[in-house]
C-alpha cells in the first residue's frame, strides 16, 4: 500500500459533544485502530498524502476536511446526512438491541441480530462509497471504518436532542 494514498490521522471537532455511550466509544476507538493500520484514501484533485482528515457534522452535513501531514488544508468536501439517515436510525436500532441481547440472550439471539447488525453497516458503507465517489476513492473496508466513525459523530447529534 503507498503511503501517498492514505489516512495518517483522524481529527474529530467535539464541540458538539455532550455525551457517549461506552460501546459507540469502545466501536469509535476500534474503528479508528483498524483505520490506521490499514486504509485505502485517495481524494480527488489533491496532492499525494498521507492526509489528516478531519470530520465533523455541521448544519446537518458531513464535512470531511481533509489536510496534509503538516494539517495544510487540502480540500474540503461535504455531503448531506439526509440520504444516511434512513440506515443510521435502523443500525442504532439494531445495536441497541445486540447490546441489550448481550446482557440476556442467548447466543443464537446474539449471532442472529449481530447479523443484521453487519447487514446494515455494509449497507451504509457501500453508500459511503458511492457518495464519496465524486470526491475521493476508498475501498470497502475503509469505508466501513470511516461509517462507524459517522456513525459515532451521528450519535453524539442524537444525544444532544
Amino acid at each position: 500500500m503507498s503511503d501517498d494514498n492514505r489516512i495518517a490521522n483522524v481529527i474529530f471537532d467535539h464541540r458538539t459533544v455532550l455525551r457517549r455511550r461506552d460501546e459507540v466509544e469502545h466501536d469509535r476507538a476500534i474503528a479508528i485502530q483498524d483505520l490506521m493500520e490499514e486504509n485505502y484514501f485517495a481524494p480527488v484533485d489533491a496532492p499525494a498524502g498521507p492526509y489528516n482528515l478531519h470530520l465533523s457534522i455541521v448544519e446537518n452535513r458531513l464535512v470531511f476536511k481533509v489536510c496534509d501531514e503538516w494539517d495544510t488544508q487540502c480540500t474540503v468536501f461535504k455531503m448531506s446526512l439526509s440520504s444516511f439517515r434512513s440506515v443510521i436510525k435502523d443500525y442504532f436500532t439494531v445495536c441497541d438491541s445486540y447490546y441489550e441481547a448481550l446482557k440476556t440472550a442467548n447466543q443464537q439471539r446474539v449471532e442472529a441480530i449481530d447479523m443484521g447488525r453487519r447487514g446494515l453497516h455494509n449497507e451504509g458503507s457501500e453508500l459511503l462509497r458511492a457518495r464519496m465517489q465524486p470526491y475521493a476513492e476508498i475501498d470497502l473496508d475503509t469505508a466501513r471504518r470511516i461509517f462507524t466513525l459517522i456513525c459515532s459523530l451521528h450519535y453524539e447529534m442524537r444525544s444532544r436532542d
